[in-house]
């Protein structure tokens, strides 16, 4: 067992084999649909919820874990002889989950007081909170001390980036996660708006006039970030649309030095508010 446990949550989105290899432990968000309370992929699948989304006519509602789920993981974890935790989750400002880390951390603090959790606010979602949960866990896997994995993830958040397009914002909107990029919405049919994150918050980034602009817009950002060829590690994110992220990944291989590429479609909790047919990038630049 490493000195340090990682612990995530769904929206992270981290392909399943990875999360397997890396001994990462995750908690789901809850998805509201209907009468329903599913539990992200959990008891709702990637496939069937993409496939019944867009029949949707009232879009489901979203919540983030508890203070409750987070202490269920952080007590399981200490029981089974763990002392450190890393606990990452997803901006703030876009989500309840630091929030509800935090409060079962104070809960740690009063029932299990040798058990010591970092929470961490990544300031960012999707597969940029994945990336940041991934070296983490290497960082654990290979003896490095609570504060140097902190520092792992501190020295990601600012050069972690995502860059993302869909045929429709509605489903950002509908879900009030439109950040500054609200006036995007009511944009042509035929223009593909580019959206990323910053300090915590969804912003606009473009438009292209069709998905393969805005897919060769996405490689001319990134190297402009990091200089043509230059070494990044990279997530092709999608929601149902694993044909467009490999369009992406022909498109960014041709420009940039992937040291590490994986693809990874956004979990169900995620999806709601993306829509099917998103794709996009999550990466950061590799430093040697």
């Amino acid at each position: 067992m490493t000195n340090v446990a990682i612990v995530t949550d769904s929206a992270a989105s981290i392909p399943e084999a990875l999360i397997e290899k890396l001994n990462i432990h995750w908690v789901p968000y809850y998805i509201h649909r209907g009468e329903q309370v599913l539990r992200d992929l959990v008891t709702v699948s990637r496939e069937a919820f993409y496939q019944w989304l867009p029949t949707a006519k009232e879009l489901p509602k979203t919540a983030s874990p508890g203070p409750g789920d987070y202490f269920e993981t952080y007590k399981r974890l200490a029981e089974q002889g763990v002392r450190e935790i890393v606990s990452i989750h997803m901006t703030s400002k876009g989500s309840g989950a630091y929030q509800a880390a935090r409060v079962a951390k104070q809960m740690v603090e009063e029932d299990i007081p040798r058990l010591r959790v970092e929470v961490i606010d990544t300031l960012n979602v999707s597969m940029c909170q994945g990336w940041m949960v991934i070296e983490a866990a290497r960082a654990a896997l290979a003896g490095k001390s609570l504060p140097d994995v902190v520092g792992v993830v501190e020295e990601m958040m600012p050069v972690t980036r995502m860059i993302q397009t869909a045929d429709t914002l509605k489903y950002l909107y509908m879900g009030g996660r439109i950040g500054r990029a609200k006036h995007l919405v009511g944009s042509l049919l035929n223009i593909k708006p580019l959206i990323g994150m910053e300090d915590g918050v969804i912003v606009p980034l473009g438009q292209a006039r069709s998905r393969h602009r805005a897919y060769e817009m996405m490689a001319e950002m990134i190297e402009a970030v990091v200089g043509r060829m230059g070494e990044i590690k990279i997530a092709y994110v999608h929601a149902a649309a694993e044909s467009e992220v490999e369009t992406i990944r022909q498109l960014i291989e041709a420009r940039l030095t992937c040291v590490e590429s994986l693809i990874a479609e956004l979990s169900p909790a995620l999806g709601v508010h993306t829509g099917p047919g998103t794709a996009g990038v999550c990466y950061y630049p590799v430093q040697r």
